[in-house]
């Protein structure tokens, strides 16, 4: 039967949070000056939409955050909105990073719009200062491609690159039939997805209680986004039309449970890609790259795409407005129709005969259009739609007319990002409900505060859930009456504030 997430109390948790209206604009008062209690430091260089939300979340784990940035309306901006330090000027100064306290520093982030900047500043602060570890965001995936290993390369520790983030997370929807969105974890037997409540659905008026009479199978509803709150739901929580459920289950219960909901796993052989950029490229590496020809998780992946196929390659159609691009696509993929073409000329979906497909790709660098393409595609009869945007608030939009899987670039940054902060014992790290809520994968350190105790003696913080544990060749989606044990792998649920305080409570006490 599945598993409902039930708290001591019968109600509903239901978590909000107020918009934060604080911090002044700096210029010359020390960092120091800034200091809110924590041990780490982090300095951000770049305070555009990644820059931001990275700030934002890491301000609410009580981190020391200083946000460097050249552009002054920005700049002020984030001074309105986060409790953090905000200097304008460039950051690949070296003045700038010592004015910012890059030589107190644990991470110096580089986050601008431009790579060489990004580059630029871990070099200087690689070469100035005895930085623990730099992190730039690359967006060219010759320079990310780039070894960094032993600081090998400029003084970058890490490199992450947007492109290379979304097409994983677009393959890996693909991978599992483009049903819904995806949150894997490395030792987790489980994964996470989200169903959207609309009208029609099955969920809609019922109570978790209700829904777990129905099933044979287990199944966790884990969390509840419900318009501007989030709900860790009890067996009487009421599930109402426009909910965003985030379930956890192994894949082949998602797989039963998608199948009784009426989007059973299929084949997706004849893909519609609307965009040739570099996303649209990478997923074209995949399909058309033979897997001998990968290395690493890539091929891994793509063996299983493939066999997704039936064994073969896909048939993919490719729009693409620009010529120029059009014909360097055709050329490195000989296999892919490339239509040169504006996906807003009126007939094109006709014309090209896309309601005879099974999945379109909407990945252009217009996220309004990729929306409006993608439901339109879906009315004609397209089975499946897989939509790139980049402000959260599309992703919510999206998935409320229909679209399948949602992928955020910026959403994909930020995690990768988070999770090489938070380095150590948190192996998987995934964000939702605008960044408000953390799904954590951790080990249990033998000696730790949770080491030998039932789930429901740990004191865990108000609104956080275990919501798997594995144990060897063992996952299960315990109870409060579980006992945890040193070497288990978890997965818990808990308010982005709450991080630091659920990691002690399974790490060992020096």
């Amino acid at each position: 039967m599945p598993v409902i997430a039930t708290t001591a109390d019968p109600s509903p948790v239901i978590a909000t949070t107020a918009g934060r209206h604080a911090g002044v604009l700096q210029f010359d008062t020390p960092v120091g000056a800034c200091y809110n209690g924590s041990s780490m430091k982090v300095v951000i260089v770049g305070a555009g939409a990644v820059g931001f939300q990275l700030a934002r979340q890491l301000i609410a784990e009580q981190r020391n955050v200083v946000l460097v940035e050249k552009n002054p309306a920005h700049a002020n901006y984030a001074s309105q909105r986060l409790d953090c330090m905000v200097l304008t000027g460039i950051g690949n100064n070296v003045d700038m990073l010592k004015q910012a306290g890059t030589d107190k520093a644990d991470f110096l982030v580089a986050v601008t719009d431009s790579d060489e900047v990004n580059m630029i500043c871990c070099a200087l602060a690689a070469t100035e200062f005895d930085l623990p570890q730099t992190i730039a965001r690359v967006r060219n995936i010759d320079y990310a491609a780039t070894g960094t290993a032993g600081r090998s390369f400029l003084g970058i520790d890490q490199i992450v690159n947007p492109e290379i983030e979304a097409a994983e997370a677009i393959l890996r929807s693909i991978e599992r039939g483009a049903t819904s969105d995806v949150m894997l974890f490395e030792r987790a037997g489980v994964q996470m997805r989200h169903i959207n409540v609309d009208r029609s659905s099955y969920f809609k008026d019922k109570t978790l209680q209700e829904i777990n009479q129905q099933f044979q199978f287990s199944f966790l509803v884990a969390v509840i986004v419900r318009q501007n709150d989030y709900i860790i739901p009890s067996g009487d929580t009421d599930i109402r039309e426009g909910d965003l459920l985030y379930i956890v289950a192994t894949e082949g219960n998602f797989e039963g449970l998608f199948d009784y909901l009426g989007k059973r796993k299929q084949e997706l052989k004849r893909i519609v890609m609307l965009g040739g950029g570099k996303i649209g490229s990478l997923i074209l590496d995949h399909f058309f790259t033979h897997p001998n020809g990968q290395s690493g998780r890539r091929k891994r992946m793509m063996r299983r795409i493939v066999g997704g196929f039936g064994g073969g390659k896909p048939s993919v159609k490719v729009v693409e407005r620009d010529y120029a691009k059009s014909k360097q696509i055709s050329e490195r993929f000989p296999d892919a129709l490339v239509i040169n073409a504006d996906i807003t000329d009126e007939g094109i979906f006709e014309e090209e005969h896309f309601q005879n497909s099974d999945l379109i790709i909407s990945a252009t660098d217009n996220q309004e259009l990729n929306i409006v393409s993608a439901v339109y595609g879906k009315n004609l009869g397209i089975r499946r739609a897989v939509v790139l945007v980049n402000k959260l608030n599309y992703a919510k939009i999206a998935a409320n007319v229909g679209i399948d899987v949602t992928v955020s670039i910026k959403n994909a940054v930020v995690n990768s990002i988070l999770k090489i902060i938070r380095r150590g014992k948190v192996r998987s790290l995934h964000s939702i409900s605008d960044g408000r809520v953390e799904i954590l994968e951790l080990t249990v350190d033998a000696g730790s505060p949770g080491d030998g105790h039932r789930i429901e003696d740990v004191k865990l913080p108000s609104a956080s859930l275990i919501v798997s544990v594995a144990r060897g060749e063992e996952h299960v989606i315990p109870h409060g009456g579980y006992v945890l044990q040193a070497d288990d792998n978890i997965i818990i649920i808990t308010k982005k504030e709450f991080v630091d305080r659920v990691q002690g409570l399974f790490s060992a006490r020096s």
